[in-house]
């Protein structure tokens, strides 16, 4: 079990609820384990016991008594009991924030451990997002697991960024012009961008000529800078599928449901789909390859890494939009 004891000075006294003299709280959080603040940032999370208990696998009862201990321990109630579920107090968000730093200690310090000396076995968690993932990445992750018998490929589809700190991922590639400050990696390229068209769409039409269908992006997508060029040139009306997914986009200009910007590194090589234009350059984006300082020397990442750049630096006139253009 571990128990956590905070620096001296780093938590100020906290007042009884009895009439007894104050509470240290330094001294008495030195006495609380691990799995109690684990409890209580659930708890915060999930605003009820069961969803609690079940997140932890751990009794609905087990909560109820560690929380009523804590608070007992401490001095203070850490939670609002209301109809809408668990809510924090001043002092239980105090707790709740002492508990995201100890978890981000205790991977830190774990994964350096574990992770120092091995070889080549085990899992390798990489997150992208679907276009990234769909043809392009896909037979680079295949022809390094061919080289490498012994560990096992985890792949997290999502436009948002897990969270590398926290341990849900190893290795992170982006589209990004900003990789986060805690992660270190390199810019494996320029990502261009171009229009694309289906296959069966009359090759005399011009993208932008009056009463062309467009297919552009929505929710997490929305910031695109392909979005902000299609929708300030073409009329709403006139856009007739939104998603927040590129490879969906893509799959949607094949199907014939309108124009649409893609990366050229998915573009270029999805069936049924043409180039239909140059490659815009204010649309421009960056290839991050990235990971977590702490695991940068772990072997599996470090092969991984430097297999997948040299990868990606074969396909870079893919990836920059300067292979020929496919005939229209």
């Amino acid at each position: 079990m571990i128990f956590v004891k905070p620096s001296r000075g780093s938590v100020s006294p906290i007042q009884s609820n009895s009439n007894g003299p104050k509470w240290d709280a330094g001294e008495a959080v030195s006495q609380l384990s691990w799995d109690d603040l684990r409890i209580i940032k659930t708890l915060s999370d999930c605003s009820n016991r069961a969803a609690t208990a079940k997140r932890l696998g751990i009794n609905v009862s087990t909560v109820s008594r560690r929380v009523t201990q804590v608070e007992k321990t401490l001095g203070v109630a850490l939670f609002d009991h209301r109809k809408a579920g668990y809510l924090l107090t001043a002092e239980g968000a105090e707790l709740r924030a002492l508990a995201e730093r100890v978890e981000l200690d205790i991977v830190s310090v774990t994964r350096r451990v574990s992770r120092a000396g091995q070889g080549p076995l085990g899992k390798l968690r990489i997150t992208t997002s679907d276009s990234l993932l769909l043809y392009f990445l896909t037979p680079i992750i295949a022809d390094f697991k061919a080289l490498n018998e012994g560990i096992t490929i985890e792949v997290l589809v999502g436009n948002q960024t897990l969270s590398l700190a926290r341990d849900e991922s190893d290795i992170a590639i982006r589209a990004t012009k900003k990789p986060a400050d805690t992660l270190v990696g390199r810019k494996l390229a320029n990502i261009a961008w171009a229009p694309y068209r289906s296959v069966n769409q009359a090759t005399s039409a011009d993208p932008f000529a009056e009463g062309q269908s467009w297919v552009s992006y929505s929710g997490g997508l929305s910031g695109l800078k392909a979005t902000s060029h299609v929708e300030s040139r073409v009329p709403p009306e006139h856009i007739s599928y939104r998603t927040d997914s590129v490879a969906a986009a893509s799959a949607a200009i094949a199907a014939g449901l309108g124009f649409g910007f893609l990366p050229c590194m998915l573009g270029d090589i999805t069936p049924g789909l043409v180039r239909v234009g140059p490659v815009v350059q204010e649309l421009q984006d960056e290839l991050w390859l990235l990971t977590h300082q702490d695991i940068r020397k772990s072997w599996r990442v470090k092969a991984f890494m430097t297999f997948c750049a040299a990868a990606v630096a074969d396909l870079k006139p893919l990836v920059e939009g300067q292979q020929a253009m496919p005939a229209s």
